[in-house]
C-alpha cells in the first residue's frame, strides 16, 4: 500500500469535483456566432519517465499560452514544478492557471506592448501520508517580478470521510467535506464552505451529491446559499467517451435565464 500523500491538487479535489466539475460553464473549446472567436486547450501527460516522475504538457489554439509541468510522487512527499508562457494583453485582466491547482488567479496586466509572452513559474509541495497531508503552493510572475499567488492546505483522508482546509492568498479560507456512501452505485455527498476575508466577510456554503442510476449513467445535483441550484446527467457512450448535459438556475435573480450546458469529453 502506497504512503504517498498525492499532489497539492489532490487536497479537497474529491469534494470540488463532485460539486463543480462538468456543470454548466464555458468550456475550454468554444465558438461564437458573431465576430468569429474560438479557443482550444489541449493537454497531455507522459507517465513514469523515471519512477515517480510524470510530465504534463499543455497549449492553446490560437497560440496565446503554453505550459509544462513536472510531477514527482514518492512515499510521504509529492512535488510539482512548472512554467507557463502567456501572451501579453494590455489593460485587461489576464488569468494564470496551473495544472497543479485546477484554479485560476486573475492578474492585472499593465505592460506597454501587446507583443510577446510573459513567464510564470509555479511550485507546490506536499508532505504526509495517505491519511494526512500538508502542503503549499506559490506562483511567481517573472515579467513583473512579483508573487502571483500563494496557497496552503491540509487534508485528512479516511474510509469514513475526506476533509480539507485551504487558504488562498490570505483572502479566502475554504473547508470541504466528502463522503462515499455506496461505492457500488458511486453514491457520495459533499459540502464546501468558502469564506472571504474582505470587509464584508462573505461566506458561501454549497452542498451536493451524486449517484449512478446505471453503470454508465451518473447524476449529480448541488445547491448553495446564494440561491443557485444545478444538476447534470453524464452518459458514458463509449469507452472513456462521455456526454454531459447540465443546467443551473439562480432563484435569487428571476430575470436571469437558466444556464444550460452540453459537452463531450474523451478522458484517459
Amino acid at each position: 500500500m502506497s504512503n504517498s500523500p498525492g499532489l497539492f491538487i489532490d487536497i479537497g479535489s474529491k469534494a470540488i469535483d463532485l460539486l463543480y466539475k462538468d456543470y454548466a460553464q464555458q468550456l475550454p473549446f468554444h465558438l461564437r456566432y458573431q465576430n468569429f472567436d474560438y479557443c482550444l486547450d489541449l493537454a497531455c501527460q507522459a507517465e513514469e519517465i523515471v519512477p515517480g516522475l510524470h510530465t504534463v504538457f499543455g497549449f492553446s489554439i490560437p497560440a496565446d499560452s503554453g505550459k509544462v509541468e513536472l510531477q514527482f510522487l514518492h512515499d510521504y512527499i509529492g512535488i510539482t514544478s512548472g512554467t507557463e508562457l502567456k501572451k501579453k494583453n494590455k489593460n485587461k485582466l489576464k488569468t494564470f492557471s496551473s495544472y497543479s491547482t485546477g484554479l485560476d488567479t486573475k492578474l492585472k496586466a499593465n505592460w506597454p506592448s501587446t507583443k510577446g509572452f510573459d513567464l510564470f513559474v509555479n511550485f507546490s509541495g506536499v508532505i504526509g501520508c495517505n491519511l494526512f497531508s500538508l502542503g503549499a503552493e506559490v506562483a511567481f510572475d517573472v515579467s513583473s517580478q512579483r508573487l502571483a499567488k500563494y496557497k496552503a492546505g491540509l487534508s485528512f483522508n479516511s474510509d469514513f470521510l475526506i476533509a480539507s482546509f485551504t487558504l488562498n492568498d490570505r483572502k479566502t479560507l475554504r473547508a470541504s467535506y466528502y463522503k462515499a456512501v455506496n461505492p457500488l452505485t458511486r453514491t457520495a455527498i459533499a459540502a464546501d464552505l468558502k469564506y472571504g476575508f474582505d470587509k464584508n466577510g462573505t461566506a458561501t456554503f454549497t452542498v451536493g451529491g451524486q449517484r449512478a442510476l446505471f453503470p454508465s449513467t451518473l447524476v449529480k445535483a448541488r445547491m448553495d446559499t446564494k440561491g443557485k441550484v444545478g444538476a447534470l446527467i453524464q452518459q458514458d457512450l463509449l469507452k472513456k467517451f462521455y456526454l454531459t448535459i447540465s443546467g443551473e438556475v439562480d432563484f435569487r435573480d428571476i430575470n436571469k435565464p437558466p444556464k444550460v450546458g452540453f459537452s463531450m469529453a474523451l478522458m484517459p
